[in-house]
């Protein structure tokens, strides 16, 4: 049996759905007609599709308790981007949408170009150019 090698799905756990679907369609995503207004949105990405699901409800499915999340969770969502200017312009769109600056836009050590912003739930997103990194047609980062 084949097994995937990436995730098909990313599930985000979120406190109001309706909210968190305005925000994530206001910094450019696309919802899925398959969708239940108010319950889950699913939206798409290239390569994969973003859930938003109610952070409680997410927890009793994986029977997991619903403690409030930590500041930091351990983890980020990278979003890979062309160029430094477009860096700049989604980091700001973001911003503008009502996420919070974590780290403005900065060179790297490595040679990159990054930053960090929390959405309204505070889910870390990296957003970034990695000049070793092109991008495909579809916009995914090719590895060497």
């Amino acid at each position: 049996m084949h097994v995937p090698a990436g995730p098909s799905l990313l599930t985000l756990g979120v406190v109001d759905v309706p909210r968190a679907t305005a925000f994530y369609e206001a910094v450019g995503f696309t919802r899925s007609t398959d969708s239940v207004e108010g319950e889950v949105t699913f939206l798409r990405c290239a390569g994969t599709h973003l859930g938003l699901w109610s952070h409680a409800k997410l927890a009793d499915d994986a029977e997991l308790p619903a403690d409030p999340a930590p500041a930091f969770r351990g983890s980020s969502i990278a979003m890979n981007l062309p160029d430094r200017e477009t860096v700049d312009a989604v980091f700001a769109r973001w911003v503008e949408a009502g996420a919070t600056a974590q780290r403005a836009p900065h060179e790297t050590f490595w040679g990159g170009y990054t930053s960090y912003v929390l959405d309204p739930d505070g889910h870390l997103w990296e957003i970034a150019h990695n000049p070793g990194w092109p991008l495909d047609e579809r916009g995914l980062p090719q590895l060497p």
